[in-house]
């Protein structure tokens, strides 16, 4: 672990003694310390960070670790203690991340998209031939395939492809600028 001034820079060597008493004071606690907040917390990361952190607070206040009074152990274990409920409470006051599921289902669309839908692209297919609209209503509308569709229609499949080619072409140019990337 890497001793840090309050200031976030990495200090090489002691060259003032709160330096090399917080120096001393790791040697001689960090790892109850790691082991402390590695049973609160259970993840070692977040609790190399908050003895990152109690170390911080006590190079702020050396003067607890030299006056005498207490086990500086006790006091380093209540400074490690407030922070990990610190960052326990700050968690539990944001609300929770949802992790994307292998195989969830798709989020449903918004009402206000359909309406935006119905109130744009259906003025665009009424402008369309009543062939190349019925293609569109079977192949993407109904969700038909190809074969499906052209059975449906009563036309070989051949001219449900070109059909619908044509009609996406025309529904583009319907739609004007608007559909830039939505058509397609």
């Amino acid at each position: 672990m890497v001793i840090r001034s309050p200031r976030g820079r990495r200090s090489p060597g002691p060259k003032n003694p709160d330096e090399a008493l917080i120096r001393a004071v790791y040697a001689e606690h960090g790892r109850a310390l790691l082991a402390f907040t590695t049973k609160l917390l259970g993840d070692r990361a977040a609790a190399e960070d908050v003895v990152q952190e109690v170390l911080v607070r006590a190079w702020q206040h050396s003067d607890v670790l030299t006056n005498g009074r207490g086990s500086v152990r006790s006091w380093l274990l209540t400074v490690a203690r407030n922070l990990v409920t610190d960052r326990v409470r700050a968690q539990r006051a944001r609300p929770t991340e949802v992790e994307e599921e292998a195989g969830a289902p798709e989020p449903t669309r918004d009402h206000a998209d359909r309406v935006v839908d119905a109130l744009t692209v259906l003025p665009a297919l009424e402008r369309l031939s009543p062939d190349h609209r019925d293609v569109l209503a079977e192949v993407y509308f109904r969700g038909r395939s190809l074969p499906e569709a052209a059975e449906a229609l009563g036309v070989p499949t051949g001219t449900v492809k070109s059909r619908s080619y044509y009609a996406l072409r025309a529904l583009r140019t319907a739609l004007g600028p608007a559909a830039e990337g939505a058509v397609g």
